[in-house]
C-alpha cells in the first residue's frame, strides 16, 4: 500500500478547495481512487507470481452489511449510502455472517457507542470481512491506532461511498475526510438527492444541516461535524416533495441542532418549516428535530404557530442538560436555566398539549450535590414524558475530559435517583378515555402491535391490522403505560391516506435519477478519465469521472489489448 494512501491531512476542515466540484457539478462528475501500481522489474517476475492482482475482483458482486449507530442524523447518511451501493448492484444484507464487507458507521457521542464500534470492527477482522469505516468517530480521529489500516469514507463524504468500498474490495485502503464546499464555503454535505434506502419506506429522515454554532466542553461530535453548514431552502424543499411522491406519509427534519439552520446562509428555521409545511399533504406529518434554547429563543412566537398547524406534531426536543446555570457555564451550553424555562414555558402556554422532549446529563465535571439537586427539582417541576439521561463519560480530545471528574460511583448514582424520579409519574394517566387521530408507521419491537402516534408525538399502539399502516386514523385510547397508550380504532373513524402512490418496498431504493439507473450492474466493467487532484488530496483520491463500458465495448477493447500485446512479445523476442 503506497505511504501516501495513508495519509490523514491535520485540519479536516479545509481539506478541498475551491477547486471542489460545484453543486451543480456533482451531478455528473463523480470521483474515485487510483491505486498505485506495483511495477515489475523483469518478464521472470511476472511468470513468478502466482497469485492474481486484487484488481481481478469485480466490484459490485458482494453483499454488504450496514450498521449504524447513534443520531437520525448517522441513520440518514446510512441510508444514503445503502442507496447507492445497490444502486450500482451490490446487495445489501441483514445477515452479517453472508456479507462479504461490513461498513460501519459510527456514533461519537458516548464511549459505549465507541466501544460497541470497534469491538464490530474486531469481530468483522476475525471473520475475515472486508470493511469500511464511517460516521463521527474516525471522522473526528482517524489516526487511532484501531483504525490502522482501514479504510474509511467521511460524514461529508459519503456520496462516495460506491468507490471506497469498490477499492477496499480490491485490498485497498482508502481514507476520504474532505469537506464539501464551494468557492471556499462549507457546504451541507453530499447532495441530497442521491439514492437511499429508507429504513422504514414510510419515514424520510432529511438532514437540514450539518454542524452546529455552539462548542460545547464535553462535544465529540462537533470534531467529525464542524460548523454550521446549512442546505438551501429549495433543495429541502424538492426531497420532502420527492418523499412524498414516494409513498411517505411522515418526514423527520434532523441535524445537530435544527435551530441554529440557516444562519449561515441568511434564513432561518421557521422560513424554512413554512415552506415545507405547504408540501405536506393531509394525512402525513412533519416532526422538528433537537434544537437548543439559545435559537429558538428569538422565534419563539412564528414556532409557536408552527408547532399548532395540523400538519405539524406539536412536538420539540430541547436539551436542557443540567438545571444549574455553574454547570450549564462550564459546558459552555450559551444559555442559563431561565432562558430554558421561558422556552418551554412559553410553549407549553401557546400550543397547549405539547410534548417537550429533553436531555440531561449526570455527574458533569464539577458538578456538585447542590447542583444536581436543581436538575431534580426541574425534572419534577416541569415532569417530562420523554427524558433522555445520560451518565457522563469523558470524550478523548474535549475539555471536559481533562476537567476534575465526578467519582464514577457519585455518577452511577446520580443517574439511578434521576431514573427512579422519572418512573415515578405515567404522564398518560389522564388521557384514557380520549378519541384521538394518530398516525401508524411502524411494528413495535415485540411485533404484537403496530406503532402509531397522536398529534402531540406521543406513542399509541393499535391492533396489527395490515389497513391501518401508513394511513392516519381515529382511535380510542383504553390504556396508558409509562411511554405508551393503547388505541382501538373506531367504527365510524374516516382514515386519511397521505398520498396515493404506494410505499417503496422494504429495501427497495428510492430516488433513482436517470445517472444511477444508468449504474452498472453486477459484473459490469467501469473506465475512468483522471482529473487534476485537488490541493490537499493525495494521490489516492484523484478525481475520476466514471463512464461504464457496454459488454460488447469490453470485448472489443479486450481483443485489441490482447492483439497489442502479442505484437510486443512478439517484437520483444524478435530482438532476443
Amino acid at each position: 500500500m503506497p505511504a501516501a494512501c495513508e495519509a490523514v491531512l491535520e485540519d479536516i476542515e479545509d481539506i478541498v478547495s475551491a477547486q471542489d466540484l460545484k453543486p451543480h457539478e456533482r451531478h455528473s462528475v463523480r470521483r474515485n481512487v487510483f491505486p498505485k501500481v506495483r511495477k515489475r522489474s523483469s518478464h521472470k517476475d511476472v511468470q513468478a507470481d502466482d497469485d492474481p492482482p486484487s484488481d481481478s475482483i469485480i466490484p459490485g458482486a458482494q453483499k454488504i452489511w450496514i450498521r449504524t449507530w447513534g443520531c437520525s442524523h448517522n441513520n440518514s447518511d446510512g441510508e444514503y449510502m445503502a442507496g447507492q451501493l445497490a444502486a450500482y448492484g451490490y446487495k445489501i444484507t441483514e445477515n452479517s455472517a453472508e456479507a462479504d464487507l461490513w461498513l460501519l458507521n459510527s456514533c461519537t457521542v458516548k464511549n459505549p457507542a465507541e466501544d460497541h464500534f470497534r469491538n464490530s470492527i474486531k469481530k468483522a477482522q476475525e471473520g475475515n470481512k472486508k470493511v469500511v469505516l464511517a460516521g463521527c468517530v474516525p471522522q473526528a480521529q482517524p489516526r487511532q491506532d484501531y483504525l490502522k489500516g482501514l479504510s474509511i469514507i467521511g460524514v461529508q463524504q459519503i456520496d462516495r461511498v460506491v468507490e471506497v468500498v469498490e477499492e477496499t474490495i480490491k485490498g485497498h485502503s482508502v481514507r476520504l475526510l474532505g469537506q464539501k464546499k464551494d468557492n471556499g464555503k462549507r457546504l451541507g454535505g453530499a447532495r441530497l438527492d442521491l439514492p437511499k434506502i429508507r429504513k422504514n419506506p414510510l419515514i424520510e429522515i432529511i438532514s437540514i444541516n450539518t454542524g452546529c454554532l455552539n462548542a460545547c466542553t464535553y462535544c465529540k461530535t462537533k470534531h467529525a461535524r464542524g460548523e454550521l453548514a446549512s442546505y438551501p431552502i429549495e433543495e429541502l424543499v424538492d426531497r420532502a416533495k420527492q418523499s412524498f411522491q414516494e409513498g411517505v406519509c411522515e418526514i423527520w427534519l434532523t441535524s445537530e441542532d435544527t435551530g441554529a439552520y440557516g444562519r449561515d446562509i441568511g434564513t432561518d428555521l421557521p422560513t424554512l418549516l413554512w415552506k415545507l409545511v405547504e408540501a405536506v399533504p393531509e394525512g402525513a406529518m412533519l416532526r422538528l428535530g433537537m434544537t437548543n434554547p439559545p435559537y429558538i429563543l428569538e422565534h419563539l412566537e412564528e414556532m409557536a404557530k408552527i408547532l399548532n398547524h395540523p400538519r405539524v406534531y406539536a412536538f420539540l426536543h430541547i436539551p436542557v442538560q443540567s438545571a444549574s446555570d455553574s454547570v450549564l457555564m462550564d459546558m459552555k451550553r450559551e444559555y442559563c436555566v431561565a432562558d430554558f424555562k421561558q422556552v418551554v414555558d412559553f410553549l407549553k402556554e401557546k400550543v397547549p398539549g405539547i410534548t417537550i422532549a429533553t436531555d440531561i446529563i449526570c455527574g458533569f465535571p464539577g458538578e456538585t450535590d447542590e447542583d444536581f439537586q436543581e436538575t431534580m427539582k426541574l425534572v419534577e417541576q416541569y415532569r417530562f414524558p420523554s427524558l433522555f439521561i445520560n451518565q457522563f463519560y469523558p470524550r478523548p480530545g474535549t475539555p471536559a475530559a481533562k476537567m476534575h471528574q465526578v467519582a464514577a460511583a457519585v455518577k452511577k448514582q446520580r443517574t439511578k435517583d434521576l431514573s427512579q424520579l422519572f418512573h415515578s409519574y405515567n404522564p398518560y394517566d389522564h388521557k384514557v378515555g380520549e378519541r384521538q387521530r394518530v398516525l401508524v408507521t411502524e411494528e413495535s419491537f415485540d411485533s404484537n402491535y403496530y406503532v402509531a402516534h397522536n398529534r402531540f408525538y406521543e406513542q399509541v399502539l393499535v391492533p396489527k391490522d395490515p389497513l391501518l399502516m401508513g394511513k392516519m386514523v381515529e382511535v380510542n385510547i383504553y390504556e396508558a403505560g409509562k411511554h405508551f397508550m393503547k388505541g382501538q380504532p373506531e367504527s365510524d373513524a374516516r382514515v386519511y391516506t397521505a398520498s396515493i402512490t404506494r410505499p417503496l418496498a422494504k429495501g427497495e431504493v428510492s430516488g433513482l435519477t436517470e445517472e444511477f439507473r444508468l449504474a452498472p450492474q453486477n459484473g459490469s466493467h467501469w473506465k475512468g478519465r483522471p482529473s487534476a487532484e485537488s490541493p490537499g488530496e493525495t494521490p489516492c483520491t484523484s478525481r475520476m469521472a466514471l463512464q461504464l463500458l457496454s459488454p460488447q465495448e469490453g470485448l472489443k477493447i479486450l481483443a485489441i489489448s490482447l492483439a497489442f500485446l502479442a505484437v510486443l512479445v512478439t517484437f520483444y523476442y524478435g530482438r532476443m
